[in-house]
């Protein structure tokens, strides 16, 4: 019995020999999702705007023994989006087992003031460059047999957030996104699942950390009172693509301390 223990948890709890695209890998959430399914047995593919931000990042996975590679890409750019993942079929032979859309931007500012540019720029690098890669990649995707794509998310996509109108908006048209894509992608072998960071460390929220008050008031909202470390979100993303989740699709977990649950936006002493 021991022994059929050990097998099925080395082969049910691994991403050896999986071979997966991460979009927006060198900084923050992105970067932590590299390095978990990396640490996982998993060949990772993920790109940057940035070449020299890129190229420090791949220097540090190799030193670190990951099998990570990276290109150069703007996936606001329908153009680039294409010449990505014809880059990751001619790498790993036209098969993709797990895709993470994990690219996301936002400005916050109250509706009204959005210009169309605005709305351009956020619905086209949070939900247009996630929908087109999953239609570039699904022959990709359904050569693997048994894929998973997961879409990084937000809270903001499941209740109010202090995070514009705009960015919700598109967060929750990947939630839906997701929800289709496991009904009719199913018969293809393909799982989608989000997951929906809360409050999280990253470069892009590091200096409103510093702001107390801010802070204070965020915290007072997550029953946890804290911020996310972005391994806490990666392991989330890790676990989705593993065999042992094989019957999870279609799904929005939120992984944000607790804050959407809490009916309140304080707790007492």
């Amino acid at each position: 019995m021991a022994e059929k223990s050990s097998r099925g948890k080395s082969s049910r709890w691994t991403l050896q020999n999986k071979t997966a695209l991460v979009t927006g890998g060198t900084k923050g959430i992105g970067y932590a999702i590299v390095e978990e399914l990396a640490a996982f047995g998993a060949t990772v593919h993920t790109c940057s705007r940035n070449q020299t931000e890129l190229k420090d990042c791949l220097a540090e996975w190799q030193k670190k023994g990951f099998q990570v590679t990276g290109s150069v890409c703007d996936v606001s750019s329908q153009a680039e989006r294409e010449k990505l993942v014809e880059t990751f079929s001619s790498l790993f032979n036209g098969k993709l087992d797990i895709l993470i859309n994990n690219v996301g931007k936002d400005y916050w500012k109250s509706t009204v003031e959005y210009t169309a540019e605005d709305y351009s720029f956020l619905m086209s690098t949070n939900f247009e460059s996630a929908h087109h890669l999953c239609q570039l990649s699904h022959p990709l995707l359904k050569a693997s047999g048994a894929a998973s794509v997961v879409f990084i998310s937000s809270i903001a996509g499941v209740a109010f957030y202090s995070a514009g109108s705009l960015y919700s908006t598109a967060k929750a048209a990947l939630n839906q996104l997701a929800k289709n894509l496991a009904c009719e992608w199913a018969k293809d072998g393909i799982r989608t699942n989000c997951v929906a960071p809360g409050l999280t460390r990253t470069p892009l929220v590091e200096p409103y950390m510093e702001n107390e008050n801010l802070m204070k008031a965020f915290f007072a909202s997550i029953p946890q009172a804290r911020a996310a470390e972005p391994e806490e979100v990666s392991s989330m993303v890790a676990f989705l693509c593993m065999p042992a989740a094989s019957y999870i699709t279609g799904q929005t977990i939120c992984v944000d301390g607790g804050a959407t649950v809490n009916g309140f936006f304080f707790q007492p002493n």
